[in-house]
């Protein structure tokens, strides 16, 4: 009977450990997943207001390629002679040199949305293991309990491949495998 006492105590003991484990890989899948989901969310913020200012860049683009189509077109109606046709002409110049600017501008914000985009993306990606690893270790950690109260042998070993798994899953958001 001492004997069993024994192996029942050094059972528990690695069970504690191995729990401990599970714990501490639950906490730290917690917090790393937070991270990259308040990454996510603050790319996406990131990103869209990259995405308005691209609009905003857009609007005004499109009213000076408005007014220097009139300008054409009133210029078009005036004499050959009209000495006002070169006051047109330098204005119509100056719109097309906005325009041209505006077209890089929005440009550039197109390519910096779309690098917040992929931020955001990365993060998300990294966010879901550590949510199921969270999940995983959290039900492991339930049934080791369940077990060291029972002191039931059956629901630790039960518990272990779940644990395992969580371990596997808690790896992944670190390194991407999956």
């Amino acid at each position: 009977m001492a004997e069993t006492d024994k192996d029942t105590e050094t059972w528990l003991k690695r069970m504690s450990l191995a729990t401990v484990i599970f714990a501490v890989s639950a906490t730290l899948s917690t917090f790393k997943g937070g991270s990259y989901s308040t990454q996510s969310v603050i790319n996406q913020a990131l990103a869209s207001d990259q995405w308005a200012f691209y609009q905003a860049k857009s609007m005004k683009q499109h009213l000076f390629e408005l007014q220097s189509e009139q300008l054409k077109l009133q210029l078009e109606a005036l004499p050959a002679g009209n000495p006002a046709r070169a006051d047109y002409e330098t204005r119509i110049a100056e719109l097309k040199t906005q325009i041209e600017r505006y077209g890089r501008e929005k440009h550039d914000i197109e390519a910096k949305a779309r690098e917040l985009e992929a931020q955001r993306d990365e993060a998300k990606r990294h966010n879901q293991p550590f949510g199921i690893a969270v999940l995983l270790l959290q039900v492991t950690i339930l049934l080791s309990s369940i077990a060291s109260l029972m002191k039931a042998k059956r629901i630790w070993w039960a518990a272990l491949p779940v644990g395992a798994v969580g371990l596997v899953y808690f790896a992944d958001g670190f390194v991407g495998w999956f």
